[in-house]
């Protein structure tokens, strides 16, 4: 279950109505509505901390993530998309922090999959770990911000004069970009869940 699944179930576990639910988080009855239907994605820690301490549950248990709210040597931030005017590791972004293996942390920043444009590869909740560069080689899977405010993951075909982000799931056509975009990072890893379930 996603995250906007769970809080419904553990809403309806509780025989709460979302007048209720609403009242005691001091959010609107609609805005809970999408949020329970996968519409909205929480884009702030304090916002997933008030659902947990509501539900009496985890952090780690609504996002089925083994995530560390305090920093170590061996941890990297999880962010949520980046947004126009935001810094890449901004408050508003980040959701926690995910454990690694790797070396150099501080070049690294983790990112939860939305959407199905990656499929059968990526798919919703997955975590991707981002290496942080300016540019990537042709093929490769990037972290690609479009217009300053779309950030996206898709392979990255180059061509002269332009790059085509192409999607893993047909469905989704490539995009064609000549400007307005810039590389955040290359994806270096996937935790995927989905695929076993």
């Amino acid at each position: 279950m996603n995250f906007g699944e769970k809080i419904r179930s553990l809403r309806n576990e509780k025989g709460w109505t979302q007048d209720f639910v609403a009242q005691k988080l001091k959010i609107s009855v609609p805005a809970l509505s999408r949020y329970e239907s996968g519409m909205y994605e929480p884009k702030s820690m304090s916002i997933i901390k008030d659902f947990a301490e509501l539900y009496d549950v985890s952090v780690d248990y609504l996002f089925d993530l083994e995530l560390t709210f305090i920093p170590t040597n061996n941890a990297i931030p999880l962010l949520g998309f980046v947004k126009a005017g935001y810094d890449l590791i901004a408050e508003e972004n980040l959701l926690g922090y995910v454990e690694t293996d790797l070396k150099n942390t501080e070049e690294y920043f983790a990112l939860r999959v939305v959407g199905s444009s990656m499929q059968p590869i990526l798919y919703e909740d997955d975590i991707v770990i981002v290496h942080q560069q300016p540019d990537v080689e042709n093929g490769q899977i990037a972290v690609v911000l479009i217009d300053g405010e779309e950030a996206t993951i898709k392979k990255v075909m180059k061509y002269d004069g332009y790059i085509e982000l192409v999607a893993f799931n047909s469905y989704y056509p490539p995009k064609r970009l000549e400007k307005g975009f810039s590389i955040l990072g290359r994806v270096v890893e996937a935790r995927i869940k989905k695929i076993f379930e």
